[in-house]
């Protein structure tokens, strides 16, 4: 039965955009093209820019756009960033107890689904307001956006905003694979992670190396090697190269259990317990509230506290604007306040310059990622209880033990939650490390994507071979 609060959604259930799941088996060729479909129209209006912004917008959030998945100016400015926080902020009050909701329930599932929606759209006018209020896409020249021009603006994001969540339902609800969150973050990675490789002539990795050369100054092969203010480094590509090769294999980490089928007598097999028990979402969860944390404490900076004076927003987070050693045009970084330490350091020079801001970062990720993969253990139904009802429901049972929830059960105990707790410090450790070696796309965007591809793998594997050999579908639940 549905919580005194998500029985709310109930009336908005009826009115609020939604896409259908499937009354028939999805086949897949079928998937295959609905989710390429959705990932074309991402790829879209990325590049489409938003009708009324001045020509050129300064760049005042990327530390947010891999992680949201987002492109300066476009239709995706906002990215997927509304959907990630409502799903954070529901989860958590799930996880606390503050609101009752029983996931094995259809129809409190639904809700909560209804109620992420609601969320995601109330904070994508949240967030796309803060924007225009914030002066993010003011004129360089100075003043203000129009009353006129920044509706329209806002009207924009807040219809770009319903796309990406009903983009997102119909990859989830089983039109395509996977969901389209962790799509979006993995066309985005790889996007950056080729810029940054590839991109000629404008002064990045190849860029860099045709500078060195032709002997142009100041590149030599040591600031190739070891970078140069925005230029990526020889140490930063193969940095990205040993992350891919360590996330990889920590992902094939796993304890395996014995178990027995009750109903085919002598038949055995393992349950595998991976060392990320929980996947990369400690990693989106934490992201997520530290790109919140910056995105709100820059635009409270922007409209009450640009000399710095205030101290209790001081405390949220302090910023300058800085030229890059290489030049270029000057951005704006925060030097202070609680943004300070949740923003990791982009070089081994950075750390090297800033080592409390390194360690806090490290000390905060670790920290999170370890509260976020407990809460979500309970959140996901990955807990003891629940995973021992699940396997004795499946007609299993380990041997020497009664077929029982409760003989199961202290079993798991004994290594879910150290395998939790170690899964969380490991893909913590593993994202801010990767940063300070100036990894390309990002640590928690390496981290993101890799998890995401891993998943893929498994998935697109299940479904060819259930596609190829019908009777594996009991096997997968389907």
């Amino acid at each position: 039965m549905a919580g005194r609060f998500l029985s709310l959604f109930k009336p908005i259930a009826r009115i609020i955009p939604e896409i259908k799941a499937p009354e028939r088996r999805v086949r897949f060729n079928e998937k295959l093209f609905w989710t390429a479909l959705v990932l074309i129209i991402y790829l879209v209006m990325s590049e489409i820019s938003l009708f009324g912004i001045p020509g050129s917008v300064e760049e005042r959030l990327s530390a947010l756009r891999v992680i949201f998945a987002s492109s300066r100016g476009t239709l995706m400015e906002l990215g997927i960033g509304p959907i990630v926080t409502a799903g954070l902020i529901l989860q958590l009050l799930v996880g606390s107890a503050m609101i009752q909701c029983d996931m094995s329930n259809p129809e409190d599932r639904g809700l909560f689904t209804t109620a992420s929606k609601v969320f995601s759209i109330v904070l994508t006018g949240v967030q796309a307001s803060a924007y225009i209020i914030g002066g993010m896409y003011n004129p360089p020249e100075g003043g203000t956006l129009p009353g006129t021009t920044a509706i329209i603006i806002l009207l924009q994001l807040l219809a770009a905003g319903i796309v990406v969540i009903l983009l997102d339902e119909l990859v989830q609800k089983g039109w395509g694979f996977g969901s389209g969150i962790s799509l979006f973050i993995m066309a985005g990675v790889a996007q950056q992670i080729f810029w940054q490789m590839f991109s000629p002539g404008t002064g990045l990795f190849v860029g860099s190396l045709a500078a060195v050369l032709n002997r142009v100054e100041p590149m030599t092969w040591t600031t190739w090697i070891l970078g140069y203010g925005p230029y990526p480094s020889l140490v930063g590509l193969i940095a990205t190269i040993v992350a891919f090769l360590i996330i990889i294999y920590m992902e094939g980490v796993r304890v395996e259990l014995p178990i027995s089928y009750a109903g085919y007598k002598g038949f055995r097999s393992r349950y595998p317990i991976k060392l990320l028990y929980v996947s990369n979402l400690p990693v989106i969860f934490a992201s997520a509230l530290f790109a919140n944390i910056y995105l709100f404490s820059q635009l409270f900076w922007n409209s009450y506290n640009r000399s710095n004076t205030n101290f209790w927003l001081n405390l949220l987070g302090m910023y300058e604007w800085k030229t890059p050693p290489g030049g270029g045009d000057p951005t704006l970084e925060p030097v202070g306040g609680l943004v300070y330490y949740v923003t990791a350091p982009h070089s081994i020079a950075d750390v090297a310059a800033h080592p409390d801001r390194a360690i806090g970062y490290l000390i905060i990720l670790v920290a999170f990622c370890i509260v976020f993969s407990l809460t979500w253990i309970e959140v996901g139904g990955l807990g003891p209880s629940t995973i021992s009802k699940q396997l004795v429901d499946s007609g299993m049972q380990i041997p020497g033990y009664r077929r029982s929830g409760k003989a199961i059960e202290p079993i798991l105990k004994r290594y879910i939650p150290t395998v939790t707790i170690l899964g969380g410090i490991i893909v913590a450790l593993i994202a801010g490390i990767s940063d300070f070696f100036g990894v390309f796309g990002s640590g928690m965007g390496i981290l993101l994507s890799v998890g995401i591809i891993y998943q893929y793998y498994e998935t697109l594997m299940r479904e060819r071979a259930s596609e190829m050999y019908p009777a594996l579908r009991r096997l997968f639940g389907e």
